[in-house]
C-alpha cells in the first residue's frame, strides 16, 4: 500500500504544478527546485520587489538575488524562493483529497500517508550546514558603485575588489561581480576619547540622518551631495503603510533619505528610498515614485509634479 501510495505521489507532482498556484496569492504557478517550492509570480504595473516579498511574506532581498536583480517588466514572471517543501504541499492536498472522498463513500480503513523510514532518512542526508558565505553572481547598473553594492549584500569594499581581484574602483555597466554575502566587516579600532581638560576642537560628527538628508560638506565622510530636478508621479497601494513616507528611484542606494521640495508649493520632506523604479506608463520619465503620504506633504495637486530633490551618494558623478 505504501509503495502505491508513493507512485500515485510521483505522478500527481509531474502532471500537476498548476493545480497549487490557485492557493498562492497572484502566482501562475511554481518550480520545484531541489525540494523547494518556488513561486512563479506575474508582475503587474504596481509591482516592485518590496511589494511581492511582502505579498509572499519574503525578504526582497532574496527575491532580488534569485531574480539577478533583473528590472521588472509588466507580464514578466518573477520567481519567489520559499522554505516551503514541495512534498509536503502535494501530500497535504493528496490528503485533503483522501479525506473529501472518504466522506462520500462508505467507511473505509485508511492507511496513514506516513513518509517511510527510508525516505525520510534519504532528505534529511542532503542537508549540509555550512558557515562559509553564500556567493552570488551580480549585474552592474549602470550609476552603481562598489560602496552602494557592497552595502546592498552586506559585504564590503576590500572583499569584492580582492574576490574579483579588481585592479580599480570604476564599473562598467552590465559587468558581472561575484559578490560574497553577509562577509563580516573587520573589527573598528576603539580609540578612547581624549580627557575634557585637554580636548580643544568642539568639532562634531554629524548623524546618519543629516549626512544622508545632504547637511554636510560635499566630499566631506567619503560622501557627495547630490541635486536633481525633475518630474515626480504618486502611487496609492493598499499593501503600503499610509503613515510611512517611502519613495522609488533610479540609482540611490535603498535605505538613502532624500530631501524632496515641491517648487510651486515650496514645501519640503524627507522620504526613505525602498527600491528601484520599474518603467511602464505611469513612471515614463520620472526620477522619483512617492507614496500618498509624501505627494501631500509637500503639497501635490496632480498626479505629476515638478520636484527638486538632495540625497547623500557615494560618487560625485
Amino acid at each position: 500500500m505504501n509503495c502505491k501510495l508513493l507512485l500515485f505521489l510521483s505522478a500527481f507532482l509531474t502532471l500537476s504544478a498548476t493545480s497549487f498556484a490557485g492557493r498562492i496569492l497572484d502566482s501562475v504557478g511554481f518550480e520545484n527546485v531541489n525540494g523547494k517550492k518556488i513561486v512563479l509570480h506575474k508582475a503587474d504595473p504596481k509591482d516592485n520587489y518590496f511589494s511581492i516579498g511582502r505579498r509572499y511574506n519574503v525578504a526582497p532581498n532574496l527575491i532580488i538575488q534569485y531574480n539577478n536583480n533583473a528590472v521588472i517588466k509588466i507580464g514578466d514572471i518573477i520567481k519567489v524562493p520559499t522554505n516551503q517543501s514541495v512534498l509536503q504541499t502535494a501530500a497535504g492536498a493528496i490528503q485533503q483529497q483522501q479525506k473529501k472522498a472518504a466522506a462520500q463513500q462508505a467507511p473505509v480503513t485508511q492507511v496513514p500517508a506516513a513518509q517511510p523510514p527510508t525516505a525520510q532518512k534519504t532528505l534529511s542526508a542532503t542537508i549540509t550546514p555550512t558557515n562559509a558565505p553564500m556567493v552570488t553572481e551580480y549585474k552592474v547598473s549602470a550609476g552603481e558603485t562598489l560602496y552602494s553594492i557592497a552595502k546592498r549584500f552586506g559585504s564590503t569594499v576590500e572583499d569584492i575588489t580582492d574576490f574579483n581581484k579588481l585592479t580599480s574602483n570604476n564599473l562598467i555597466p552590465g559587468q558581472i561581480l561575484k559578490i560574497r554575502m553577509n562577509v563580516s566587516a573587520p573589527e573598528p579600532v576603539v580609540v578612547p576619547p581624549a580627557p575634557v581638560a585637554k580636548r580643544e576642537s568642539t568639532a562634531t560628527v554629524p548623524s546618519q540622518d543629516s549626512i544622508n538628508a545632504g547637511k554636510f560638506a560635499s566630499g566631506k565622510f567619503g560622501l557627495f551631495e547630490k541635486t536633481e530636478k525633475g518630474v515626480a508621479t504618486w502611487i496609492e497601494d493598499t499593501n503600503i503603510d499610509p503613515t510611512k513616507k517611502l519613495v522609488l528611484h533610479r540609482t540611490a542606494a535603498i535605505g538613502t533619505i532624500i530631501k524632496i521640495t515641491n517648487p510651486m508649493s515650496n514645501r519640503t520632506t524627507y522620504a526613505k528610498v525602498v527600491g528601484r523604479i520599474n518603467d511602464n506608463e505611469l513612471t515614463k520619465d520620472v526620477i522619483l515614485v512617492m507614496t500618498k503620504n509624501v505627494a501631500e506633504s509637500i503639497g501635490a495637486l496632480d498626479k505629476r509634479i515638478h520636484v527638486n530633490i538632495t540625497y547623500a551618494s557615494p560618487t560625485n558623478e
